[in-house]
């Protein structure tokens, strides 16, 4: 139940079940109550009328009376003696229970051609409940007859029993069995499911209409950490969602606005720099002294070539260029095969095909950085493409002195060089790394470095996507690097100059 909407869903039918257990809880005890009154009141109220209807009926017709009489919660009979013990009289019942209506019509086979089934108490639990009680004498007010009476319960207290001293001295015995259906009926049950898929209904509705909008947010989001230039949020749904989607809307023209007015400032730097650079440039001509003169428009030369690379630099975050999915070997591999023409040994291990949604032109800009890097300081390098689970990872390999841990943070930033001639040929300007890491966050990834026994790993991480990807995930990286090793090794035996 990650989504909202399943989760929306269990909420909702969790509620409902506590509800309705509670709702039980509540009126069960009451229900049962008022049932309990009701039939001890129907139950005196028939022993009454029978008492009087068969003290006046002529003795040969009683027992058709008493037949007449029973339904299927009643039993009536008339004994010579009285009830002494209540554990008998109990049993008697129960097997008068037994004992089939005369009167009786099954409608139930009638109509539907089945059989009903007879409330009959169970002697079991007749034998084993109320086996302490005996026979209790109701208020008057309550019998209002003038005839000797008493009575009992049976089987907790669901059946009542009753004996009557008639006139003639014999005894009217009164069984009245009413066996209380469960709460958990066929009816209950079929309520609670239509009232549970009519709330699962509901509730999937309402789940996806809340969910559509985050699910959209959050696409562009990723999307927005990738770089990507998106049209704005449609405002829509409830309104936490409209003002969360609106907030993201101003967030993204503020973010592009932001970029926007920073590249137009360096370029305005930029140009204004030119004009001076330039008559500094003249002004050194005057110079007498030839050695001064050569210093002087070194260092010309070196500013104008760190405001140009600059500009450069924020021209090239700023730049929207479009997102499409590209073969990531291919690309891999063409930078690669450029640096094996220049000389360089460079060898490709790949994990198969992977089509990778990105920006080429930015990508291609940072893998070259770093497999240049690695050349240049390592002589050789070996570039590995990996799948993880949350990742693709371009690795670089080298065995070059590697950067200490103290500093792998600082070359990262605009024209730091660890090496400190400042000479083009040794080192650069000092915003390869800079370039390579703003383009990896731009995709939402970064790059990381790992030593190794000789040399140092350099890996390219970005994040996998949901679509467009292909190819075996790896997921033991160790693994990995080992096997490429060894094939880069095997490689280099086969071809001897390649290296």
């Amino acid at each position: 139940m990650r989504s909202l909407a399943a989760q929306f869903l269990g909420f909702t039918l969790a509620a409902l079940l506590i509800a309705q257990a509670m709702t039980f809880v509540i009126s069960w005890n009451e229900h049962s109550k008022a049932l309990d009154a009701a039939a001890k009141s129907e139950f005196f109220s028939r022993a009454r009328t029978m008492t009087r209807l068969v003290n006046a009926a002529v003795p040969q017709f009683r027992q058709q009376v008493l037949t007449a009489s029973e339904t299927g919660d009643s039993r009536f009979w008339i004994s010579d003696r009285d009830a002494a013990d209540t554990p008998s009289w109990r049993l008697e019942a129960v097997r008068q229970f037994t004992r089939p209506l005369e009167n009786y019509v099954d409608l139930v086979r009638v109509f539907e051609g089945g059989t009903a089934v007879a409330q009959i108490p169970s002697a079991k639990k007749v034998a084993s409940s109320n086996h302490d009680e005996d026979w209790k004498t109701p208020f008057q007010e309550l019998w209002a007859l003038p005839q000797p009476v008493k009575y009992t319960y049976f089987e907790g207290a669901r059946g009542y029993g009753m004996v009557v001293k008639l006139d003639d001295g014999r005894y009217l015995n009164t069984a009245f069995y009413v066996k209380q259906d469960s709460w958990w009926t066929s009816t209950s049950l079929s309520s609670l499911v239509l009232t549970a898929a009519v709330l699962a209904v509901i509730g999937v509705l309402i789940g996806n209409r809340i969910a559509h909008p985050l699910k959209s947010l959050a696409r562009a989001a990723e999307a927005l950490g990738r770089g990507e230039n998106l049209p704005p949020l449609e405002e829509k749904g409830p309104e936490e969602i409209r003002r969360t989607a609106s907030a993201f809307n101003q967030m993204q023209a503020r973010l592009h606005r932001f970029i926007d007015d920073r590249t137009k400032m360096l370029a305005a730097i930029g140009h204004d720099l030119r004009t001076p650079l330039t008559t500094l440039r003249l002004r050194t001509e005057f110079v007498q002294d030839k050695d001064i003169q050569q210093k002087m428009l070194m260092t010309i030369e070196e500013l104008q070539s760190m405001t140009e690379a600059a500009i450069a630099f924020a021209r090239g975050e700023s730049t929207e260029e479009e997102t499409r999915p590209i073969q990531l070997e291919a690309l891999v591999g063409s930078i690669c095969d450029d640096q094996e023409d220049l000389g360089h040994a460079v060898t490709l291990i790949s994990a198969g095909k992977i089509t990778y949604r990105c920006r080429p032109d930015g990508l291609r800009r940072a893998v070259r950085n770093i497999i240049e890097n690695a050349v240049r300081y390592g002589d050789e390098a070996t570039v590995l493409i990996l799948q993880t689970v949350h990742s693709i990872d371009i690795v670089v390999e080298d065995r070059g002195p590697g950067i200490p841990d103290e500093m792998r943070e600082k070359v990262f930033a605009p024209f730091f060089r660890l090496e400190t001639s400042r000479n083009k040929q040794t080192g650069g300007i000092g915003l390869g790394l800079a370039i390579a890491r703003a383009v990896a966050r731009q995709h939402g990834g970064d790059i990381t470095f790992v030593s190794r026994d000789i040399g140092m790993r350099t890996i390219i991480s970005l994040p996998r996507h949901d679509e467009g990807e292909s190819g075996p995930a790896i997921t033991s990286k160790r693994w990995s690097f080992a096997t490429a090793v060894k094939l880069s090794r095997r490689r280099r035996q086969a071809s001897p100059a390649s290296s």
